[in-house]
């Protein structure tokens, strides 16, 4: 016997995510504890791997074993393909096995022909849905399986429905559709040259193929790259019965989360239609009417529906998105998924869980991906700048945020215009899968169309997208590039700014507030804070970035890079002329008005940090980096300075670089100008004294020298270093304790750092150069060559984003090795962005290093990451047990 490829229902369960896909397995393990799944088959994530090895066709083996479990639906139902009195119909759908809502396709009413029409009409004594659910195969089958294009046949419905002066297909009549049918059929003969297939086998073996081959359709790739989906997991397919709620007044569908996806409320929260499909829910094509009011008008199926979402949260312990169908009153469950939610609700869930018993404190802090806490970390509208905005429509607030941005009303000019550096929102009649480069691009999603469930909300809470959905107040003409809101007309390029918490729609941008993290939120990164051994710091150059970052967790800062204090307006003129100084004591003496500023900057990021530990780097940039181009700024410094013109423009000249990144930067300049790593030393040092003297506190500054490469480097600049601290010391007759360290960002000093480590207190990894220098990548120019890398296959992620672990970070392996075999109890750290990111963090804690410091917006995530590193080794060691 061969491989098996296809299981039937019963056969699957939800353990067999990875086989079945998520749907499959899901649609297995209803159908095993005993809810109302329509019967079918799942094909499995192998087939599809196998689909592609065979050149994307299906092989005789595979389509004799979905014959066979094709016959046992048919045996089940009692219903035949093509049969005149009680055809079998089926639907077609993908299932990955992590979900991608609206990525992949979909067809529904497969098996409809000329014939199995009359044996529907037949069976159920309703020619008008029988027409209906034709006419929608038709569209659907070719536009999915045969690539022909769907505003072809969209047309054509809106055209029958002026001409017969409705707004709703619901008001069209048999006979219209019946006509309709033929319309769709005409045109998929002038598209194909054949006929309109009419032998379901046929139809299903090409849905079948269309399904796989979805897989790599551009917005799937683009949203498996958005959300770090392999992409050799292949897609599952399923064959399920059709059941309708297109049957009229008694039969409907929906689609409903247990808990509310935008908090987290306990309660079920959803949509429906009656007399409609699926795809009429989440298509946006008629606005849908909220789950409770289904209680209304059938309050038994209601309640048989509240008793399943209860069976299905207890089952899977976490909140379901959950589709539906009413089939003349019975109910029947199509799909269930763990629900996408926004990072609110997220951690509003997994706590109530917790509190409810339901799951540990450590499954509730594996459960919240990290990056998705960006959500809870961004801007909301100031209240008073709210209070004066000018509101022009209102909408469902389907994806909280804030959002402000020049209006776009087609994908692909989104992007354009976010690389021209714009903000930028999209706005749609409604959105489609098609728009996803648009979504991603845009600050907010504005549709005119669709409900809370529809493309644009599920996928916009999804990517923590400020949206707002079903805006009927405005209209949207998307081929004037025209918003028309009661009198006031919008034209692509104007502002607008969105409230996804309250749906609503303002004029012009509006000013932001940073967020609040309080209540759940804390107890949950309270969790998070107990399981962790590494601690995370800040990237912070100034008393409100260090603020904002204690706010959010931090525990230290990890880079405090002095050269962007020289920036400051105030500052640069006595930067620029210690930079271009002839001679020691004209350098001195610019030195000499910095010393009380610098000093000044570090005592009030003391303040702000108390006891915490702060990383200290030396001037690290080119000098050149600091001096005027502009022929007026030189005029302007040249007249300071009482020198000309044409010597100061030559002295700029000389400083000049060829490869400044790898030139005259870090220790190099403390080597050939040590009275600048002197007056950074003691503005340090004699801060620290101040603020244990007035502020009666002591920290333990943390002076790091920039870009060594070689163990006498550092011992020169230490030298320096150490006699400027001692120097202070008896001038003020007191101490504090300090430590020198280095950052590892050249490849030569990760591979000596044992000899590092003699002069190193500390080490603290400075990913973004030694990936730079490791790859031999420019950080400046690579982005005009990685995506292509990306887009190719050659990387999965930027270096520059991600931790190449097995290159960089065998150099920083290494380092640690060497580093802790000199000096045991070396303090070690990484201050690169990567020290964010989630999979570097984890990295980190791998390789034992003490603590990550990242940018302050990013200190929940690393905290969060850290934590998730602990639960995962655990999890990995008792597995290997």
């Amino acid at each position: 016997m061969g491989n098996k490829y296809v299981y039937s229902f019963s056969e699957g369960s939800k353990e067999m995510k990875n086989l079945l896909g998520g749907k499959g397995s899901n649609l297995a393990e209803m159908t095993n504890i005993g809810l109302p799944v329509p019967p079918g088959f799942t094909i499995s994530t192998d087939a599809c791997t196998r689909f592609y090895e065979e050149g994307e066709k299906l092989w005789p083996e595979l389509i004799e074993e979905i014959h066979s479990h094709l016959e046992e639906v048919e045996k089940t139902l009692g219903k035949r393909f093509s049969d005149e009195s009680n055809p079998l119909l089926v639907s077609v759908r993908s299932g990955a096995v992590f979900s991608m809502p609206g990525m992949m396709d979909t067809i529904l009413n497969l098996g409809l022909n000329d014939k199995s029409v009359v044996g529907l009409i037949n069976s159920t004594g309703n020619e008008r849905f029988a027409y209906d659910s034709y006419r929608r195969f038709i569209q659907m089958f070719s536009d999915i399986a045969m690539g022909i294009p769907k505003r072809r046949f969209d047309s054509e419905m809106e055209a029958l429905k002026h001409k017969k002066g409705v707004e709703l297909d619901t008001e069209l009549d048999a006979e219209d559709l019946k006509g309709l049918v033929e319309s769709f059929k005409k045109i998929y003969k002038e598209e194909k040259g054949q006929p309109f297939p009419q032998d379901p086998i046929d139809q299903l073996q090409l849905a079948i193929e269309a399904v796989f081959s979805s897989w790599n359709n551009p917005r799937a790739v683009i949203y498996r790259r958005l959300h770090d989906i392999p992409s050799n997991l292949g897609t599952a397919v399923n064959v399920q019965s059709m059941v309708y709620g297109n049957m009229g007044d008694t039969s409907g569908t929906g689609v409903a989360f247990t808990r509310n996806p935008a908090n987290g409320e306990n309660k079920i929260y959803g949509e429906f239609l009656m007399n409609a499909q699926g795809e009429d829910v989440v298509a946006g094509i008629r606005t849908p009417k909220a789950i409770s009011e289904l209680e209304d008008i059938m309050p038994e199926v209601f309640e048989e529906f509240a008793k399943v979402t209860e069976i299905l949260e207890s089952h899977y312990k976490d909140m379901q998105d959950i589709e539906f169908t009413i089939e003349k009153g019975k109910l029947f469950m199509l799909q269930t998924r763990t629900g996408k939610r926004t990072a609110h609700a997220a951690i509003n869930v997994a706590v109530d869980l917790v509190k409810d018993g339901i799951i540990t404190k450590e499954e509730a802090i594996l459960r919240i991906e990290p990056n998705q806490l960006n959500q809870l970390l961004h801007p909301t509208f100031d209240q008073k700048a709210l209070g004066e905005a000018t509101v022009i429509a209102k909408g469902l607030p389907a994806s909280p945020g804030a959002a402000s941005g020049k209006v776009y009303f087609h994908a692909k000019d989104v992007v354009e215009a976010k690389a021209r550096g714009e903000k930028t929102l999209l706005v749609r009649q409604e959105t489609s899968p098609e728009d996803i480069e648009g979504m991603v691009g845009a600050e907010g999603i504005l549709t005119a169309r669709g409900g809370m469930t529809s493309h644009a909300a599920v996928v916009a809470r999804g990517m923590g997208k400020c949206c707002v959905a079903g805006c009927s107040e405005i209209r949207v003409d998307e081929e004037s590039k025209v918003i028309k809101a009661g009198e006031l007309t919008l034209h692509e390029g104007d502002y607008l700014s969105l409230d996804g918490t309250t749906g609503t729609v303002y004029t012009g941008e509006i000013a932001k507030v940073q967020p609040e993290l309080s209540g759940q939120f804390g107890e949950f990164m309270s969790w998070v804070d107990e399981v962790r051994r590494m601690k995370v710091r800040t990237n912070a150059d100034t008393p409100r970035d260090a603020a904002a970052a204690v706010k959010f967790g931090a525990e230290g800062i990890g880079l405090c890079r002095t050269e962007h204090m020289f920036f400051d307006e105030d500052r640069i003129p006595a930067v620029r002329r210690m930079i271009v100084s002839n001679n020691e004591s004209q350098r001195q003496k610019a030195l000499d008005v910095l010393l009380p500023l610098q000093r000044k900057d570090f005592y009030e990021i003391y303040q702000v940090m108390e006891w915490r530990p702060v990383t200290i780097r030396l001037l690290d940039p080119p000098l050149h980096e600091f001096l005027p181009s502009k022929k007026e700024d030189i005029e302007s410094l040249a007249e300071s300075m009482n020198i000309s013109f044409e010597d100061l423009k030559d002295t700029i000249n000389d400083l000049a670089e060829v490869n400044p990144m790898m030139g005259h930067r870090g220790c190099r300049l403390a080597v050939t100008y040590p009275e600048i790593a002197k007056m950074q030393t003691r503005a340090i040092i004699e801060a620290a004294l101040d603020y244990k003297v007035k502020d009666g506190m002591e920290i333990v500054p943390e002076i790091m020298i920039p870009l060594i490469g070689d163990a006498k480097e550092l011992a020169y600049v230490k030298k320096q270093v150490l006699e400027e601290i001692e120097a202070v010391f008896t001038e003020r007759n007191d101490s504090i304790k300090y430590l020198i360290g280095t950052m590892i960002e050249i490849p030569r000093a990760a591979i000596t750092a044992d000899e590092i480590a003699e002069e190193a207190e500390f080490f603290s990894f400075g990913t973004n150069d030694l990936t730079q220098m490791g790859f031999g990548f420019s950080r400046d120019d690579s982005g005009k060559f990685l995506n292509e890398y990306v887009e190719k296959g050659i990387f999965d992620k930027s270096p520059f984003e991600v931790i190449d672990q097995k290159g960089i970070g065998k150099m920083m392996e290494i380092a640690v090795e060497l580093g802790r075999k000199t000096r045991e109890n070396i303090k070690l750290g990484i201050c690169g962005e990567h020290g964010g990111e989630p999979s570097s963090v984890e990295f980190c804690h791998r390789i034992g290093l003490d603590y990550v410091s990242c940018s302050p917006f990013r200190v929940p995530i690393a905290r969060l990451a850290a934590a998730q590193a602990v639960l995962k080794e655990k999890m990995s060691i008792h597995m290997d047990k």
